[in-house]
């Protein structure tokens, strides 16, 4: 038990799940009217991100004796539904800094108290593809060259990154692992120009003969494969690479239902300029977001089916079969696919006018379409990797 970090937070009051979840919900408004400002600073803005904080986001999956809730992911999950209604961008970076504080679990203890030891409120970007070079050297690790799309790095004082350890002698992969790197060893390429979630500020990390300690590392491999997960608290047994896909397609959700309540509000109150009735009543116009209104139903209970299940397994002491990991990895997909669907069901009806870059609807379009492209929402490859499994092949995924 780390006291140093648990003395910084033991005064705090854990909020309930409902409580998490109605705090997301009033920031809604807010979210909305700093949208536009958010995509063109390319950055979440530094009062949404100390809003968070204050608003105990960034603790719902961390660990009590790191100071932490301590509360499913679900729960984490579901506020990240609420904010993705109101800025795509800003639920993104939501996600990636509070799934880190899950990942934590996963790093020797020492690595808890460099992250938070001064600062209990210390925030990790990331960019866990092996970008650049990764040397094992005597006493843990050097680093060299530029790590890509770190979301929300502008607003963190520490990083996560990958990198792939190779035998000197072989040339053979030894292991996959993830670095903690402090922000006085790395610089910020200010490079992210992109048309959706814009305002993630996923920008590159450039490192230059960086040393990394052995105990501010761990294998990224043995995380994904739960390796001595019976030795961690029940939580965090589940594999980091189910739950990181996860969270990225709860933002996708919010996406959704956050082009829903625009497409709602502006059907309302629009007419047909041709002949002056109500927009609202258009077939066509009920038959989308009907259809849409239904995929992210879906897509809600697909999650929550997937976490009941999950944490079923782990309450019985049993470890996530492979082909529950991979199925898993594939209702992640299928959730980013139907949430980018959904809103290009909505945008199609709204003609010209959602075309306007004042209407919020092309902007969840933009960023539904940037954030389904992430690689954990790969709906193609995930479902041909669950149907292998199912036919007896060995997985090709690795981030299960």
């Amino acid at each position: 038990m780390n006291t140093t970090i648990e003395s910084g937070l033991a005064n705090q009051l854990i909020p309930t799940e409902a409580e998490l979840i109605q705090r997301a919900k009033n920031m809604i408004p807010t979210l909305i009217a700093r949208a536009d400002a958010c995509e063109k600073a390319r950055m979440v803005p530094p009062e949404t991100v100390k809003e968070f904080e204050e608003a105990g986001f960034f603790n719902i999956v961390r660990p009590k004796a790191l100071g932490g809730y301590e509360m499913s992911p679900h729960v984490f999950y579901k506020v990240l539904h609420e904010i993705g209604r109101g800025c795509g961008s800003s639920a993104w970076v939501l996600m990636v800094i509070g799934i880190h504080n899950w990942e934590m679990a996963l790093f020797p203890e020492q690595a808890s108290q460099d992250l938070w030891g001064k600062d209990p409120n210390a925030k990790t970007s990331s960019s866990y593809h092996p970008w650049g070079k990764v040397e094992r050297v005597e006493g843990g690790y050097l680093m060299n060259g530029t790590w890509r799309f770190s979301s929300g790095c502008d607003h963190c004082t520490w990083a996560i990154l990958g990198g792939m350890i190779f035998n000197k002698e072989t040339g053979a992969v030894e292991d996959n692992r993830v670095m903690l790197v402090p922000r006085t060893d790395y610089t910020i390429s200010d490079n992210w120009y992109v048309f959706g979630l814009a305002g993630s500020g996923s920008k590159d990390l450039i490192l230059e003969n960086v040393f990394v300690p052995e105990h501010r590392t761990h294998s990224l491999l043995d995380c994904f494969n739960m390796v001595d997960a019976e030795k961690r608290n029940p939580l965090y047994r589940t594999s980091f690479g189910n739950t990181f896909s996860f969270a990225v397609a709860s933002v996708m959700i919010g996406i959704a239902q956050g082009a829903i309540d625009v497409y709602i509000e502006q059907m309302r109150v629009r007419t047909n300029t041709m002949d002056g009735s109500k927009t609202g009543l258009s077939p066509y116009v009920r038959d989308r977001l009907g259809h849409a209104s239904s995929k992210v139903r879906g897509a809600k209970a697909r999650l929550a089916a997937a976490m009941a299940e999950m944490e079923k397994t782990i309450a019985e002491g049993r470890q996530i079969p492979m082909m529950d990991r991979a199925n898993y990895k594939w209702d992640a997909g299928r959730i980013g696919r139907d949430a980018e669907e959904a809103v290009h069901l909505l945008y199609k009806a709204t003609a010209a006018r959602g075309t306007m870059l004042s209407n919020p609807i092309q902007r969840f379009l933009r960023d539904a379409l940037v954030g389904s492209n992430h690689i954990t929402l790969n709906a193609d490859d995930s479902a041909g990797n669950a149907g292998g499994v199912m036919l007896g092949a060995e997985t090709t995924d690795l981030v299960l």
